[in-house]
């Protein structure tokens, strides 16, 4: 059985969004948060036995993740144009390299929602960010690399 490290897994963007074809790592990142989620509607019939029930809906995802602030980094300049421009920006989550065998994880074009600069009196500055799917002609989807 093959564990996962979160110190292997990767971070990449595309400025042209999942569709385009140069996933670029963005390699100033600290930590990174993948959040999935399902809505849920109530189905509770009275032959439930008393007991309430639920489907799954709608997905949701959300990416945070921690960055160094490196204004003279290509990574940290391209998130920062796609937050000032309201732009879209294709995000990949994954628990490797992009294109080895094997690889799992979320691909998606998203809009960078927050960008929250952090100024530690004892540290360095950072950036946290969240980004969440976006309209877009490519839905999100779960990247899975095989042979």
């Amino acid at each position: 059985m093959a564990i996962g490290k979160g110190m292997n897994a990767k971070l990449y963007y595309d400025t042209s969004g999942v569709g385009g074809s140069t996933w670029t790592e963005l390699t100033i990142v600290k930590d990174v948060s993948l959040n999935l989620e399902k809505a849920e509607a109530d189905v509770t019939t009275r032959g439930a036995g008393g007991f309430r029930q639920t489907v799954s809906t709608l997905k949701e995802a959300t990416i945070e993740f921690e960055m160094i602030w490196d204004p003279a980094d290509a990574g940290f300049d391209v998130i920062v144009a796609a937050w000032n421009a309201g732009s879209t920006i294709g995000l990949a989550v994954v628990d490797a390299a992009i294109a080895t065998v094997g690889t799992q994880g979320l691909t998606a074009d998203c809009e960078i929602i927050s960008f929250n600069k952090n100024e530690p009196l004892d540290g360095i500055a950072t950036v946290n960010v969240t980004a969440k799917p976006t309209y877009s002609t490519t839905a999100p989807a779960w990247l899975d690399v095989s042979a």
